[in-house]
């Protein structure tokens, strides 16, 4: 009788083993901001049902052919610091909030990340030194908190094409410092090149893919749209045998949003709410049934919760917006 109860509560301890280990990353993108955050900045987020929170320090390149990056200086935001990072995610980790460290490039004049590249190999090898010094600062922060995961870049397509053989001994660096799991979050039209795939546990993906040219699409007009998407995704993951992770996700509540989803600047289309919820809609009911896929960070979500979306905002947020409820049920699954 004894040995069966034992066997009874050991076949018991490994399903909820199981199932812990494959509950989805429900994230959210906590935007950087002025402010230390308490309670107050943090309860939205526990009500929205997300179990992650990707925090978001930054560095910056003043343009495209300089190659220094500056980063955990004075003139920036508290939040886009070291500091910042270190007292966010003490403040998420006091309610079981995970942590993803995903520190970003923001160039000057708002050029896009992926089309930094350098002239010379000198510029190359600047470049090179001084984002090592700007990533592995952050892989010892994050092995500071205790971090669940590291994003060793985001949007960086030239920088990765170019130069194979650094980001390969740039991953070695850095897991000789965090002992974490690892991703990059390439780009939607970018993650099919990524050399590195098999060096890190997650293949992350800004999923910015277009999807439909309606003004107003439904949800059936969005996973019709995902289906060649989706199969391009699912040869990528069977290739490398790595789950699939959403590094970003998200639709502006605007006309044509599975247009261009990657546009953050069009000012085209009036607000469209229920198009924003379709497409979230859409991307939960395509990708989180699926076993190799392991969740991932809607984009993007503000501490001021008070302050920020709400039905005149066409932008990504989902705050205050249909979408918010929507991300509520959905995570809350």
């Amino acid at each position: 009788m004894k040995t069966q109860k034992f066997l009874l509560l050991a076949i018991l301890f490994l399903q909820l083993s199981c199932k812990s280990q494959t509950k989805k990353i429900n994230g959210l993108s906590f935007v950087a901001s002025r402010d230390k955050i308490d309670t107050t900045h943090t309860n939205s987020v526990l009500r929205a049902q997300s179990n992650y929170v990707a925090l978001m320090p930054f560095g910056f390149i003043r343009d495209l052919a300089l190659p220094e990056v500056q980063h955990n200086t004075s003139r920036q935001w508290f939040g886009e610091t070291r500091s910042g990072l270190l007292q966010y995610a003490k403040e998420f980790q006091k309610n079981d909030v995970k942590i993803m460290v995903k520190p970003q490039l923001w160039v000057g004049r708002g050029y896009f990340t992926g089309d930094i590249v350098m002239d010379s190999e000198e510029k190359w090898q600047i470049l090179e030194k001084s984002y090592s010094e700007f990533i592995l600062a952050y892989a010892k922060a994050a092995k500071e908190i205790n971090a669940d995961i590291f994003c060793i870049g985001t949007e960086l397509e030239e920088f990765v094409m170019n130069r194979p053989k650094y980001w390969q001994d740039l991953i070695t660096q850095i897991k000789s410092i965090y002992k974490g799991k690892l991703t990059y979050a390439a780009n939607w039209d970018e993650y099919k090149r990524v050399p590195f795939w098999t060096e890190i546990d997650f293949i992350g993906i800004d999923a910015y893919f277009p999807l439909s040219k309606e003004k107003s699409p439904t949800v059936a007009d969005l996973e019709i749209g995902w289906k060649p998407h989706k199969e391009e995704i699912k040869s990528i993951q069977k290739k490398y045998n790595k789950p699939i992770m959403f590094t970003e996700f998200g639709y502006r509540s605007v006309d044509y949003t599975g247009k261009e989803p990657w546009d953050a600047n069009r000012i085209e289309g009036s607000i469209n709410l229920q198009a924003q919820v379709n497409g979230l809609q859409a991307i939960h009911n395509q990708f989180w049934k699926e076993d190799w896929f392991a969740g991932g960070f809607v984009w993007k979500w503000f501490h001021r919760h008070d302050k920020v979306g709400g039905i005149n905002d066409n932008r990504f947020t989902p705050q205050n917006k249909p979408a918010e409820e929507l991300i509520r049920k959905l995570y809350k699954q």
